[in-house]
């Protein structure tokens, strides 16, 4: 960590500490992260959440993105915030440890100011701090899902190692999305015989017996207050994942269920308070809270949103965690007759180069990767160019990921899905293996090549747009828009569906709808769409691994293949990817 003296003492402002007298460093590393973290402690209740921590169980780098667009009437509201943008609304000082975590505005400069974040046994010292300071019968932990999934030791080990990890972190229930791509058979081992929260689900049954697969929802007394934690896994699992992973098992909001569990845990339960743990996304629990009447709390996930404070939508207040265990949610309650008389609220950033790991999680997390340290730590390349996963239409590592399979296949055009999870690499760093996997790490990571009609392609290309920019959240089904090489195209956000793209060309040339185009793609069923599939498959990071050995070094250019039409986004002042 590169500090200057000027950085010393603001570090030090931030965290209320003299630096007189002493090592200045030696002062920043015996750091209390409470004193950084101040919070004021409020009620008889607090609530910890997490959520898409996607497997991240040392620290890293992750830039929030600087384009998050959708339908021209939600840019601008929680849930579709960055940049400046973000900063305004939540009045976050630029350049200060919360701009940092919540933007990606000078985000080399500030990492190598700040340095990485999260790591589960940083989290964990947090959290034995918090419990210390209340009492355990007055916490409880819970983790809104995508947290077995994303990278190399979750994959290798199917899970087991994160569920190790949440069990050590003293997880009280959760709820679930990627944790499905491992199949239901494996889901239900790792929390029948493994976890120790309770994995909940009003929104999954079993298609044949006609009966919920998991628990609905849960009671829980804490701090003496009777609480009813309802589960809402995510709805659009067998549309967003290979649906053979969930065979048997429907999904779907189920509003019209949600509200009969709510009214049951009010009328006959006699709960002090309904809270929602859900992976639907920040605005599909923004639409849902105007369906369904007494959720006090919903607890979002599967967005990423990093969000300061809640928001409150008719009666019902709703927070969300960010992404990559980057975040602890704390809030604290005050109860009294089944109302809440008081609250305080603060997403609390986990700056691990300023808090003491824990030594047992520490431990646990040392043991998880040392079978396999020697092949993650493997360097590849360099590269000149910051990485990064997260934005609207294009990010610099899926690039990296679609020149390497253009190169191993000959392809015309290359699909690459529009994941939210991955990690971030900064401007003359190493790439390593580990970091190839924590872009790609899934359980049918094959990438296929096969031929497809221009009209095919631009019919797919608006199905995913409408995914992802319906005007109604209720019909957004997660992800960013599939990154494309070799195809450029314009698109109005706001046009009705099918509708949206317009003037697509494929390497310069305008998209025939007549012609077969040679297409590669990984990370879903789209070869199905196509024809003449070629037999030869190899997994995705296979393909990259091999291709950051050949070439060394990598520069992907920063500028978007995709020009926005209706849609302002406040592009970054330097060499910005805004389309």
């Amino acid at each position: 960590m590169n500090l200057t003296r000027r950085d010393f003492l603001e570090l030090a402002a931030i965290a209320g500490i003299s630096l007189t007298g002493g090592n200045a460093l030696a002062k920043l590393d015996r750091l209390n992260p409470e004193k950084l973290m101040e919070f004021q402690s409020v009620g008889n209740v607090t609530l910890l959440h997490i959520c898409d921590m996607h497997a991240h169980l040392k620290p890293l780098y992750w830039r929030e993105p600087s384009t998050l667009l959708s339908h021209p009437s939600l840019v601008g509201e929680p849930g579709f915030l960055c940049g400046k943008a973000y900063l305004k609304y939540y009045d976050v000082t630029p350049g200060s440890l919360r701009a940092y975590f919540d933007t990606y505005i000078d985000f080399p400069e500030l990492a190598h100011k700040y340095g990485k974040m999260g790591g589960v046994a940083y989290m964990a010292t947090l959290v034995k701090q918090i419990i210390a300071e209340r009492g355990k019968d007055r916490v409880l932990f819970m983790d809104s899902g995508d947290t077995w999934q994303g990278t190399a030791v979750a994959l290798f080990t199917k899970g087991k190692a994160v569920v190790d990890v949440q069990n050590a972190l003293g997880i009280d229930v959760m709820v679930g999305h990627w944790e499905f791509t491992y199949g239901k058979d494996r889901v239900l081992e790792l929390v029948e015989n493994h976890l120790k929260a309770e994995f909940i689900a009003q929104n999954i049954a079993d298609e044949m017996w006609e009966e919920l697969v998991f628990k609905p929802y849960t009671i829980r007394e804490v701090g003496g207050v009777k609480i009813g934690i309802i589960g809402n896994a995510f709805p659009y699992t067998p549309i967003a994942n290979p649906k053979q992973f969930t065979e048997g098992w429907t999904f779907g909001i189920q509003p019209e269920r949600l509200q009969q569990f709510v009214d049951e845990l009010r009328n006959e339960k006699k709960v002090d308070l309904v809270v929602l743990l859900s992976h639907d996304g920040f605005s599909l629990d923004q639409a849902l809270a105007k369906m369904i009447k007494g959720i006090d709390i919903i607890f979002s996930g599967h967005t990423h949103d990093p969000a300061p404070k809640p928001i409150f939508v008719n009666n019902t207040m709703i927070v969300i965690a960010g992404s990559h265990g980057k975040y602890l949610g704390r809030l604290d309650l005050e109860v009294k007759n089944g109302k809440i008389r008081k609250w305080n609220y603060k997403l609390i950033p986990i700056a691990s180069n300023f808090i003491k790991p824990d030594p047992e999680v520490e431990k646990l997390v040392n043991d998880i990767y040392r079978p396999y340290e020697k092949k993650l730590s493997q360097k590849l390349a360099k590269t000149e160019q910051l990485l990064y996963k997260r934005d609207t239409f294009y990010s610099t590592f899926d690039r990296i990921i679609g020149e390497a399979i253009r190169e191993e296949t000959d392809a015309e055009i290359v699909f690459t899905p529009g994941y939210r999870w991955g990690t971030t690499v900064l401007p003359g760093e190493d790439i390593t293996v580990d970091n190839v996997y924590e872009m790609t790490a899934i359980t049918y990571p094959d990438v296929y090549t096969f031929e497809m009609t221009g009209e095919k392609l631009k019919m797919i290309l608006e199905d995913i747009a409408d995914n992802a920019f319906n005007k109604n959240p209720l019909y957004q089904q997660g992800g960013d828009m599939s990154r494309l090489l070799g195809v450029e195209y314009e698109i109005k956000l706001g046009a009705p569906a099918g509708k949206r793209l317009r003037n697509v060309k494929v390497n310069g040339k305008n998209l025939d709808p007549n012609r077969s185009y040679v297409v590669s793609a990984w990370g879903g069923n789209l070869y199905r769409a196509g024809k003449n599939v070629r037999p030869d498959h190899r997994p995705v990071y296979d393909i990259v691994i091999d291709y950051l050995k050949r070439h060394k070094t990598v520069n992907p250019p920063l500028k978007s293949n995709v020009k926005v039409l209706d849609v302002k986004c406040g592009c970054p002042e330097k060499g910005g990817i805004c389309p």
